[in-house]
Parts: C-alpha cells; structure tokens; sequence
C-alpha cells in the first residue's frame, strides 16, 4: 500500500518519485504520517494559493509549526490582516532601495570566496553559500557584526523537525527562542536608534497612521531572519547542485553570464528548497472523490506541482531555456514570497563571482546528506571538485 510521510529521510533525498505516484494516482492524498491531506498537482496547488477563503494560512504555514508565529506573520495570516501586514512590511522594503544593495552583496560574495582561492575541494553549503547569506542577511536587515555563525546555526535548526516523532523538537524550539531572544534585542535598539536597515523600518513603517504591533514586529524579523538565511541558502546549494549536476546548462552560463536569470528561474522550478508548505481548511470540499472537512490540513507540494507534467513538458529534464513561468519556486497567490527580488539579486551576483573562480565544478557524493524537514528540502553538505 502507497504511504507518504514528508518526514521520511527516503522523500528528503528524493522526493520526486513519491510525488510523480501521488499525482498519476493520488491526487488528494490523506497521509497518516503527517495527519494532513497532500494536494500534488500543479493546478490544485495554484487554486489553493488563489484560495485563501477556504484554505487558510492563519493556523500555520509550516509544515511543522513553530510556536506562537501562527497569526502574526505574513505566512500565517490571512485578508485583511494579512494585506495590512504585507502592506507595512512591502513599504519598508521600498524605502530600503535594493539598488543600493549591489556593492554589498557582490562584496559579500567576493568576502566569501577568498578563504576557497587555490582550493581543489570544499563543501558548497559551509565554505561558501552559508557565509555569503548570513553577510548579506545581516547587511539588509542591518544587524550588527558578531553573532553571524549563532544566527546561521539556530536558523537551520529552526527549520528542521524530528523525523522519528514528525515534530518539532527541543534543540528546534530553543533555537527558536534564542532567535527570538536576539531579535527582541535588536528591535528595541533600532527602536531607540533608527537606521537605514529594514527592522528600523519595520518597527516605525507606517501607513494610515497604523503601525506593525511589538509582537507582529518581533516575529516577522524573526521569521525573516529564519527565511532569509535558510530559503537564500537552500536556494543557492540546490542551484549549484543543479548546475554541477547539468555540465552542458553550467558551462553554458559561465560562458554568457546574461542566462543566469534564466537557469536560476528553471532551477527553482527544477528543485526548489521551498518543497512543502500547509494551509487549513475553513469548510467542507470535494476533491477528486475525497471528503474533506473544515478543520482539515492540507499540505501543498510546491515540488510535485513544478514537476507536473500536466503544466511543464519534460518537467524531470533541467532546461535553462524553459522560460518556466509561473513556477512554485516561490510559492505563490496572496502568499507569494516577499524577497523574491532580493533572492535572485542575490543569487545571480553570487554565482558571477563564483563562476569567475570556479568555472569547472562537479559534485564528489554521490549520495548527499539532506536536511530534516518536512518544509525545505537542501543537502546539508555539498562537497565539490573544482577545477
């Protein structure tokens, strides 16, 4: 009998066998082990997203909730509050002009390759994606210089979960608390001293004279924290795997830069870090001849859906001419990532130093070691020969 548990080691190194079963033959799908039903095909999970009404975000988006974030986040609220939050928190970015990010997310990138200069071997995550996220994490939202490897480290425990119990455990809950712990210090210091920096203009954006609440304020940075440097950095060693993985799609950038956007948009279509996010029902539905009540969980796989080959042709092969519009890479509907611009900025600057180092790369395992989580999917350790 089919069985499909998110919280499996077997789905986190490969998912996409369980997916291609779940939409040929169970395209509503009740999983025992997560004690949710999984939605697989593309068009199910775009109505969804479009859907708010009935699927709800506002008990939680992750597929195993921290505690207390559900209701004060923009993951984890719905219209109205959700727009009012969305709005406050677009209009800090919009102050916070991403132009005047270049310098210092090239700088960051060129910072993190210098350690690797003479190298025939390192791990991708450690060496180079992870200390190139946490500078340009810690440049965009202006926090201050020292606690760069505590922040990076309670990050991605943040986003695991115990796949023995499928919860989130005592390391993952206190991580949670020290991130939470920092952030509070942070806040109450841009409070007293404004900067340029986006938790600064979180806490005093304003529109219509309204403002975020301490505790919406608290756990948005929180959660951007946790988002940033975990979905840029997933982002970014998927990319590479892709690209390791796909010699001709790699040399093919490295030889014109300009098809980086193209082979990042692919690649967030072709292997997303961001695989599984959850909703909840707010009324009964039929689905595909299943009975679903309100109350209900839902778990929409973003990864199946940009592998249905319904919506893409040939969605297994990675092709950087595909032009994959309107992936799941980044979610989307009401929920659709904030940082998007910011993301591919990032990335696309990242991988031009990279590639101007390292042109020649392949991968060393075989088989990689893959984070826990049943929401995120990136490999804990990517350990590339370069040449």
């Amino acid at each position: 009998m089919f069985s499909f548990d998110p919280y499996s080691p077997a789905v986190d190194a490969d998912p996409f066998p369980f997916y291609r079963t779940l939409r040929d033959e169970h395209p509503c799908f009740w999983s025992q082990e997560a004690n949710m039903w999984v939605l697989s095909r593309y068009a199910d999970i775009v109505t969804a997203l479009n859907d708010w009404q009935t699927y709800s975000s506002a008990r939680g988006n992750l597929m195993t909730e921290l505690p207390n974030r559900a209701g004060a986040t923009l993951g984890t609220t719905d219209p109205p509050r959700h727009d009012r939050l969305r709005g406050l928190v677009q209009h800090a970015f919009m102050k916070r002009n991403l132009a005047s990010l270049d310098g210092a997310i090239r700088e960051a990138a060129i910072d993190a390759l210098q350690p690797l200069l003479g190298q025939r071997q390192f791990d991708f995550v450690e060496d180079f994606a992870s200390k190139f996220t946490v500078k340009v994490l810690f440049r965009v939202l202006g926090l201050p210089p020292g606690d760069e490897v505590a922040v990076r480290d309670r990050a991605v425990l943040m986003v695991q979960s115990d796949p023995a119990t499928r919860q989130k455990g005592p390391a993952h809950i206190a991580a949670f608390n020290w991130m939470s712990e920092y952030a509070s210090g942070i806040i109450a210091e841009r409070v007293k001293q404004p900067g340029e920096d986006l938790i600064s203009q979180f806490s005093l954006a304003e529109i219509d004279g309204e403002r975020l609440s301490e505790r919406e304020v608290l756990l948005t940075t929180t959660t951007l924290i946790m988002a940033g440097i975990e979905s840029l950095g997933g982002f970014m060693s998927m990319f590479a795997l892709n690209l390791a993985d796909h010699a001709e799609a790699r040399r093919r950038v490295v030889a014109d830069p300009a098809l980086l956007p193209e082979a990042i948009e692919e690649s967030l279509r072709f292997n997303t870090s961001a695989q599984r996010f959850r909703r909840c029902l707010t009324r009964d539905i039929e689905l595909h001849g299943q009975q679903l009540k309100e109350g209900d969980f839902i778990c929409l796989a973003y990864g199946s859906g940009n592998r249905d080959e319904r919506q893409f042709a040939n969605p297994d092969v990675y092709d950087i001419d595909r032009k994959p519009r309107g992936h799941l890479g980044f979610g989307g509907g009401t929920h659709a990532c904030l940082g998007t611009a910011i993301a591919r900025m990032a990335v696309k600057m990242a991988f031009e130093e990279f590639h101007r180092v390292f042109p020649e790369y392949s991968r060393v395992q075989e088989q990689l070691p893959w984070m826990p989580s049943s929401t995120f999917r990136s490999p804990l350790r990517l350990d590339l020969a370069v040449g």
